[in-house]
């Protein structure tokens, strides 16, 4: 499992990174590994307002659906369309490919760093 060492994680598998006070948001590694083989992304739209701990669109894999957790509140300020027509991207590049981009951001504090999102998962394992 990759966890770059760069990025915030979410014990509801999302990664994040922010930059410029904007927050890029997608799945970890370990998330798309238990997801198995994405098949579609429900997405949120610009404009969308997320709030940290609630869903924000959901992953649905040959195994199940999953909700998806925003790690962060704030404003939706762009949505990586590219899943709706490509969403075995999250399977194939987890890292490189997002979710969605939060704007006024807030709620960040409750994000691990790559060393104890590493340790959560192991126990979760």
């Amino acid at each position: 499992m990759l966890y770059p060492a760069d990025l915030k994680y979410s014990k509801t598998h999302e990664w994040v990174d922010v930059a410029g006070g904007v927050a890029i948001v997608g799945i970890s590694d370990f998330a798309q590994d238990a997801l198995g083989d994405v098949v579609f992304v429900n997405l949120p739209v610009v404009g969308d307002e997320v709030v940290a701990g609630e869903s924000f669109g959901d992953v649905e894999s040959v195994k199940a659906v999953s909700d998806l957790i925003c790690p962060v509140s704030g404003i939706v300020c762009a949505v990586y369309e590219e899943l709706d027509d490509a969403p075995e991207n999250l399977n194939k590049d987890p890292y490189g490919a997002w979710i969605i981009k939060v704007k006024d951001i807030t709620g960040e504090e409750e994000l691990l760093d790559a060393a104890a999102y590493e340790a959560f998962c192991a126990e979760e394992g």
